[in-house]
C-alpha cells in the first residue's frame, strides 16, 4: 500500500481518526465510514483490495507516507487512531505504555506470593526478568515497581 493509493480510495480525518470511502465500488460507498471494529482486539479494521489493514497503519501512512515498525495508541484506545494519539515506538517503548493488567495486584509487575505471604515486585529489562523485593503491602510493592519505571523511562499511561 502507497501513500497515494490510500489517499485515492479513503479520505482521513486526522482530528477524529475517521476514514470515510472516497469512491464507489463493490460494497463502499463515497461518503461512508470505512472499517469495522475487530471484537478480538479492538482495532479498526479495513479491507482494500481484498487485505484488512489496521486503522492506525493506514493513519500513520496516510499522514507521513510511511509505515514504522511499531506503533503505540497513547491513551490505550486501540480504535482511537487520530494522529495526535499515535506516535511511533521501538517494540520495548511500546511495551511500556501497556493498559491495566488483570492480576490480582491490578498493577504490572505486582504479585501476591503465597509462598512467603508478601508482595513481590519484578520488572523485565532487556528480556530479562529482575526481582525488586518482597513488600509487606501491595502499595509499598506498586511504589518500588514504578520508581524503578521512572527510572526506565516507561510512558507516563503505562497501567491505566
Amino acid at each position: 500500500m502507497t501513500q497515494e493509493k490510500l489517499k485515492s480510495l479513503l479520505k482521513y480525518d486526522k482530528e477524529t481518526g475517521i476514514f470515510v470511502w472516497d469512491i464507489d465500488k463493490q460494497k463502499t460507498r463515497k461518503g461512508k465510514k470505512a472499517g469495522y471494529i475487530k471484537k478480538e482486539s479492538g482495532y479498526l479494521m479495513i479491507m482494500i483490495d481484498g487485505k484488512n489493514y489496521r486503522g492506525h497503519h493506514l493513519a500513520w501512512l496516510y499522514e507521513y507516507g510511511y509505515l514504522p515498525k511499531e506503533i503505540d495508541h497513547i491513551n490505550h484506545i486501540r480504535s482511537d487512531n487520530r494522529i495526535s494519539n499515535l506516535r511511533e515506538v521501538t517494540r520495548s517503548e511500546n511495551l511500556r505504555n501497556q493498559s491495566k493488567p488483570k492480576n490480582k495486584s491490578g498493577y504490572y509487575g505486582v504479585y501476591w506470593s503465597n509462598t512467603k505471604n508478601k508482595w513481590y515486585a519484578q520488572i523485565f529489562i532487556k528480556r530479562k526478568s529482575k526481582h525488586l523485593g518482597y513488600f509487606r503491602t501491595k502499595e509499598e510493592a506498586i511504589k518500588k515497581r514504578k520508581s524503578v519505571e521512572a527510572e526506565l523511562n516507561y510512558h507516563k499511561n503505562h497501567g491505566k
